[in-house]
Protein backbone atom coordinates (compact mmCIF):
# COMPACT_ATOMS: atom_id res chain seq x y z
CA UNK A 1 0.00 0.00 0.00
CA UNK A 2 1.34 3.40 -0.94
CA UNK A 3 2.13 6.36 1.34
CA UNK A 4 3.61 9.43 1.88
CA UNK A 5 6.77 7.81 2.17
CA UNK A 6 6.35 5.45 -0.55
CA UNK A 7 8.75 6.65 -3.48
CA UNK A 8 7.67 5.77 -6.40
CA UNK A 9 10.31 4.29 -9.33
CA UNK A 10 10.31 4.14 -12.48
CA UNK A 11 12.43 0.97 -14.54
CA UNK A 12 13.53 1.36 -17.93
CA UNK A 13 14.81 -1.75 -20.06
CA UNK A 14 15.22 -2.73 -23.23
CA UNK A 15 15.72 -6.36 -23.01
CA UNK A 16 14.90 -9.39 -21.12
CA UNK A 17 14.55 -8.00 -17.70
CA UNK A 18 16.69 -9.90 -15.11
CA UNK A 19 18.01 -6.72 -13.04
CA UNK A 20 14.29 -5.73 -13.38
CA UNK A 21 13.18 -9.23 -12.11
CA UNK A 22 15.64 -8.63 -9.04
CA UNK A 23 14.14 -5.60 -8.48
CA UNK A 24 10.94 -6.96 -8.41
CA UNK A 25 11.68 -10.17 -6.05
CA UNK A 26 13.20 -7.60 -3.74
CA UNK A 27 10.47 -5.44 -3.60
CA UNK A 28 8.19 -8.27 -2.92
CA UNK A 29 10.60 -9.42 0.22
CA UNK A 30 10.30 -6.29 1.59
CA UNK A 31 13.85 -5.22 0.71
CA UNK A 32 13.49 -2.19 -1.90
CA UNK A 33 10.73 -0.41 0.79
CA UNK A 34 10.37 2.84 0.87
CA UNK A 35 11.09 2.21 -2.94
CA UNK A 36 7.77 1.16 -4.91
CA UNK A 37 8.16 0.16 -8.69
CA UNK A 38 5.59 1.75 -10.30
CA UNK A 39 6.62 1.65 -14.26
CA UNK A 40 8.21 -0.02 -16.59
CA UNK A 41 8.83 1.12 -19.87
CA UNK A 42 11.29 -0.27 -23.16
CA UNK A 43 12.59 1.71 -25.69
CA UNK A 44 12.28 -2.03 -27.74
CA UNK A 45 9.34 -3.59 -28.55
CA UNK A 46 9.29 -7.14 -27.55
CA UNK A 47 11.11 -6.76 -24.63
CA UNK A 48 10.50 -9.89 -21.75
CA UNK A 49 11.23 -7.37 -19.46
CA UNK A 50 7.62 -5.57 -20.51
CA UNK A 51 6.37 -9.34 -19.62
CA UNK A 52 7.94 -9.66 -16.11
CA UNK A 53 6.33 -6.42 -15.50
CA UNK A 54 3.24 -6.95 -16.13
CA UNK A 55 3.00 -10.27 -14.43
CA UNK A 56 4.12 -8.61 -11.11
CA UNK A 57 0.99 -5.96 -11.66
CA UNK A 58 3.21 -3.65 -12.61
CA UNK A 59 2.13 -1.25 -15.58
CA UNK A 60 4.70 -1.45 -18.03
CA UNK A 61 4.78 -0.19 -22.10
CA UNK A 62 7.17 0.08 -25.05
CA UNK A 63 7.81 3.98 -26.05
CA UNK A 64 10.46 3.06 -29.04
CA UNK A 65 12.37 5.35 -30.20
CA UNK A 66 11.93 4.81 -34.09
CA UNK A 67 11.50 7.91 -36.48
CA UNK A 68 12.02 10.07 -33.32
CA UNK A 69 15.31 12.10 -32.42
CA UNK A 70 16.13 11.26 -28.69
CA UNK A 71 15.11 14.97 -27.09
CA UNK A 72 11.56 14.37 -28.33
CA UNK A 73 11.80 10.64 -27.35
CA UNK A 74 12.90 12.03 -23.84
CA UNK A 75 10.30 14.85 -23.93
CA UNK A 76 7.52 12.15 -24.01
CA UNK A 77 9.30 9.72 -21.44
CA UNK A 78 9.06 12.65 -19.33
CA UNK A 79 5.40 13.25 -19.67
CA UNK A 80 4.72 9.44 -18.57
CA UNK A 81 7.29 9.64 -15.78
CA UNK A 82 6.05 13.24 -14.35
CA UNK A 83 1.86 11.97 -14.68
CA UNK A 84 2.77 9.03 -11.97
CA UNK A 85 4.69 10.77 -9.81
CA UNK A 86 8.07 9.32 -10.33
CA UNK A 87 10.84 10.25 -7.89
CA UNK A 88 13.36 7.86 -9.19
CA UNK A 89 14.42 6.18 -12.37
CA UNK A 90 16.53 2.98 -12.71
CA UNK A 91 18.19 1.98 -15.82
CA UNK A 92 18.61 -2.26 -15.89
CA UNK A 93 19.63 -2.86 -18.69
CA UNK A 94 18.12 0.05 -20.48
CA UNK A 95 20.49 0.49 -23.95
CA UNK A 96 19.77 4.31 -25.30
CA UNK A 97 21.37 6.86 -24.09
CA UNK A 98 20.34 9.88 -21.80
CA UNK A 99 20.55 12.86 -22.89
CA UNK A 100 20.47 16.37 -21.06
CA UNK A 101 17.01 16.60 -21.01
CA UNK A 102 15.78 13.92 -19.06
CA UNK A 103 19.15 13.61 -17.15
CA UNK A 104 18.49 17.70 -15.56
CA UNK A 105 14.93 16.63 -14.77
CA UNK A 106 16.35 13.68 -12.28
CA UNK A 107 19.39 15.24 -10.72
CA UNK A 108 21.04 12.59 -8.63
CA UNK A 109 18.05 10.73 -8.97
CA UNK A 110 18.86 8.34 -11.96
CA UNK A 111 21.07 4.80 -11.83
CA UNK A 112 22.02 2.51 -13.28
CA UNK A 113 24.02 -0.63 -13.19
CA UNK A 114 26.87 -1.60 -15.25
CA UNK A 115 28.24 -5.47 -15.79
CA UNK A 116 32.47 -4.04 -15.11
CA UNK A 117 34.10 -2.45 -12.30
CA UNK A 118 34.54 0.94 -13.10
CA UNK A 119 36.12 3.24 -14.56
CA UNK A 120 37.35 -0.41 -16.16
CA UNK A 121 35.28 -1.91 -19.25
CA UNK A 122 32.77 1.29 -19.64
CA UNK A 123 31.69 3.96 -22.18
CA UNK A 124 30.17 4.71 -25.04
CA UNK A 125 29.90 0.76 -26.64
CA UNK A 126 30.89 -1.10 -23.38
CA UNK A 127 27.29 -2.81 -22.55
CA UNK A 128 25.94 -6.13 -21.77
CA UNK A 129 27.90 -9.73 -23.62
CA UNK A 130 30.29 -7.01 -24.99
CA UNK A 131 31.51 -6.37 -21.79
CA UNK A 132 32.57 -9.96 -20.58
CA UNK A 133 34.28 -10.31 -24.36
CA UNK A 134 36.62 -7.53 -23.55
CA UNK A 135 37.08 -8.82 -19.52
CA UNK A 136 38.11 -11.91 -20.97
CA UNK A 137 40.18 -10.63 -24.13
CA UNK A 138 42.39 -8.91 -21.64
CA UNK A 139 42.90 -11.47 -19.00
CA UNK A 140 41.99 -9.86 -16.00
CA UNK A 141 41.43 -11.65 -12.83
CA UNK A 142 38.63 -9.71 -11.22
CA UNK A 143 35.82 -8.31 -13.03
CA UNK A 144 31.85 -7.55 -11.24
CA UNK A 145 29.90 -4.50 -11.23
CA UNK A 146 29.02 -1.07 -10.67
CA UNK A 147 25.54 0.51 -9.79
CA UNK A 148 26.49 4.16 -10.24
CA UNK A 149 24.32 7.66 -10.41
CA UNK A 150 24.04 9.02 -14.11
CA UNK A 151 25.09 12.01 -15.86
CA UNK A 152 26.15 12.64 -19.58
CA UNK A 153 28.81 10.53 -19.17
CA UNK A 154 28.23 7.02 -20.37
CA UNK A 155 29.13 4.99 -17.36
CA UNK A 156 30.85 8.24 -16.04
CA UNK A 157 28.30 9.04 -12.88
CA UNK A 158 29.59 8.57 -9.51
CA UNK A 159 29.76 5.57 -8.22
CA UNK A 160 27.30 4.17 -5.30
CA UNK A 161 28.27 0.67 -5.00
CA UNK A 162 31.07 -1.87 -6.09
CA UNK A 163 31.35 -5.90 -6.13
CA UNK A 164 34.04 -7.87 -7.49
CA UNK A 165 33.29 -11.23 -8.88
CA UNK A 166 36.64 -13.17 -9.82
CA UNK A 167 37.30 -14.84 -13.25
CA UNK A 168 37.47 -18.42 -13.54
CA UNK A 169 39.90 -20.28 -15.17
CA UNK A 170 37.52 -21.78 -18.77
CA UNK A 171 34.80 -19.08 -18.94
CA UNK A 172 33.07 -17.78 -21.52
CA UNK A 173 31.55 -14.51 -22.08
CA UNK A 174 27.91 -16.13 -21.07
CA UNK A 175 29.51 -17.89 -17.76
CA UNK A 176 31.05 -14.88 -16.33
CA UNK A 177 27.82 -12.95 -17.49
CA UNK A 178 25.75 -14.73 -15.78
CA UNK A 179 28.18 -15.09 -12.55
CA UNK A 180 28.15 -11.27 -12.63
CA UNK A 181 24.17 -10.95 -12.27
CA UNK A 182 24.09 -13.28 -9.73
CA UNK A 183 26.96 -12.43 -7.30
CA UNK A 184 26.76 -8.49 -8.20
CA UNK A 185 24.47 -6.85 -10.34
CA UNK A 186 21.15 -8.72 -8.27
CA UNK A 187 22.61 -8.12 -5.08
CA UNK A 188 23.76 -4.30 -5.23
CA UNK A 189 20.96 -3.02 -7.30
CA UNK A 190 18.16 -3.66 -5.35
CA UNK A 191 20.53 -2.51 -2.12
CA UNK A 192 21.12 1.12 -4.09
CA UNK A 193 17.20 1.62 -4.86
CA UNK A 194 16.66 1.65 -1.54
CA UNK A 195 19.11 3.62 -0.18
CA UNK A 196 18.70 6.24 -2.35
CA UNK A 197 14.79 5.70 -2.07
CA UNK A 198 15.61 6.47 1.94
CA UNK A 199 17.51 9.23 0.89
CA UNK A 200 14.63 11.04 -1.34
CA UNK A 201 12.22 10.47 2.13
CA UNK A 202 14.63 12.23 4.49
CA UNK A 203 15.49 15.03 2.28
CA UNK A 204 11.27 15.39 1.57
CA UNK A 205 10.64 15.02 5.16
CA UNK A 206 13.26 17.88 6.00
CA UNK A 207 11.90 20.13 3.44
Amino acid sequence: MLNQNTVQVAVLVSGGGTNLQALLDAETDGRLAPGCIALVVSDREGAYALTRAREAGVEAFCLPRKGLDREAWEAQLLEVVHARGIKLVVLAGFLSILGPLFIAAFPDRIVNVHPSLLPAFGGTGCYGLKVHEMVLRRGVKLSGATVHLVNEEPDGGPILLQQAVAVQPGDTPGTLQRRVMEEAEWVLLPRAVKALSQEIVRKEQDK
